[in-house]
């Protein structure tokens, strides 16, 4: 993907966020009535990510364009690409984001009944820098 296409559901507004995310990111809630299920398309410049993060109820990643990258603490960061999907359980530690030169859209699945996610500290950019892009094309 690049920015020049627009995301499967839109691109929606550019988050002010600076304090969870390293850079340029952009979401668009598309489940827009009360229900405790919260469901956006979330969108990164490239080299964008997300600090390390828990959700209370887990929640669920479904790739729409871009590559990029998940990772759970203490495991290897896995490549993801369109179609990929992810399951993360309750109460794991993680962070997922844009790979170094592609834009990334996923969209985004969680309960929020159990309460939102617990914000932890950035991703290092060494430990970033050493993931390899020609991995995730």
């Amino acid at each position: 993907m690049n920015r020049k296409e627009e995301p499967l559901f839109g691109l929606g507004k550019q988050s002010s966020d600076t304090e969870h995310f390293n850079g340029e990111v952009y979401v668009n809630e598309i489940l827009d009535f009360d229900y405790p299920m919260l469901a956006d398309t979330v969108t990164f410049a490239p080299g964008v990510r997300n600090n390390w993060h828990i959700h209370q109820a887990g929640q669920i990643l479904l790739v729409t364009d871009g590559t990029g990258w998940y990772q759970e603490e203490g495991k290897q960061a896995v490549p993801l690409k369109k179609g990929s999907i992810v399951k993360i359980p309750a109460g794991v530690k993680h962070w997922h984001g844009a790979s170094k030169n592609s834009w990334f859209t996923h969209i985004a699945l969680e309960d929020w009944s159990k309460g939102q996610p617990e914000w932890l500290g950035p991703v290092a950019q060494e430990d970033y820098d050493k993931l390899e892009d020609k991995d995730n094309e």
